[in-house]
């Protein structure tokens, strides 16, 4: 299993929107707004590190109001 942590910046006043789409995003496992340099945190879980890339360039950065994503992808077997 992969996990990767999708770092999200969005305009501004859409986050509740930005979260409501992603929430509905299969793999999404979690998402939370945050306070800092960021807008939103969102967690994926995936069977390999190719689904998890093609679900952020297909889906998440689709999304409208999404301005930007740093992705921070876990290397498997170091938990």
């Amino acid at each position: 299993m992969t996990t990767a942590y999708v770092l999200i910046n969005c305009d501004l006043g859409s986050e509740e929107r930005v979260l409501s789409e992603l929430k509905s995003i299969k793999k999404v496992t979690e998402t939370k707004g945050v306070f800092g340099a960021y807008d939103i945190v969102t967690k994926i879980e995936a069977p390999s590190s190719q689904m998890v890339k093609d679900l952020i360039t297909s889906k998440i950065r689709r999304i409208e109001r999404i301005r930007s994503t740093l992705t921070l992808m876990g290397i498997d077997g170091q938990e």
